[in-house]
């Protein structure tokens, strides 16, 4: 994903034979507390809380081996049916209800798809995308709405810019939280931003805008 997000392509030799004319940039990186401060770590590119994390805790492993991308879909139908447990996120004081929350520094999401579209590595706050709904039909429309490019003028969905998020559960039920696709523990969880962390080799076409 990050190779793609920057500009260098899915394969790794076509990213490799670029590398010559990459140039170091200082980027800021998010940090995650999670489990109620037991879980602490480091990331590089977003942060899912809800229902992409349930997902990606529930993925199988050695399907994942196999067919890639395929078992994501497939621990994704686990969910029909299912009422989304919803949380808060605190941004800026402010609560908001939500059962997916997207928490990102790039555009790419997953390799296929942009959720995030104001957002770039080299940013020192997150762009955060909230979806309310607690049942599935509703993220169908807020499926159209991304690959329609209309997420932002959507009932029920939220694109806000913060360098700190809060995540909390009242009812103190198991709220999952992922970091770059990895399983990172569950709720009560808190985001930030920091800055200036680390040095990445970007295209030179890879600016602060676009």
């Amino acid at each position: 994903m990050l190779a793609k997000e920057i500009g260098l392509g899915t394969r790794i030799e076509r990213a490799a034979a670029r590398l010559e004319e990459c140039r170091p940039r200082r980027i800021s990186v998010g940090h995650l507390t999670s489990d109620g401060g037991r879980i602490s770590r480091h990331f590089l590119l977003m942060a899912g809380i809800g229902f992409d994390a349930y997902v990606v805790h529930h993925v199988d492993g050695e399907l994942k081996s196999r067919t890639g991308k395929f078992a994501y879909w497939v621990a994704g139908l686990r969910l029909l049916g299912r009422r989304l447990e919803e949380f808060h996120a605190d941004i800026g004081g402010e609560k908001r209800p939500c059962s997916f929350a997207l928490v990102s520094k790039v555009r790419n999401y997953g390799g296929d798809f942009e959720i995030a579209r104001s957002v770039r590595l080299s940013d020192d706050q997150f762009e955060v995308v909230l979806f309310e709904g607690r049942h599935m039909a509703r993220y169908l429309s807020h499926f159209a709405g991304m690959m329609l490019n209309r997420l932002g003028s959507m009932k029920g969905v939220a694109v806000l810019r913060a360098d700190c998020v809060s995540l909390s559960d009242p009812q103190d039920r198991c709220v999952y939280v992922q970091i770059d696709g990895e399983f990172a523990g569950r709720l009560p969880a808190e985001i930030r931003i920091v800055p200036d962390a680390l040095t990445l080799l970007t295209p030179p076409e890879y600016g602060d805008h676009g």
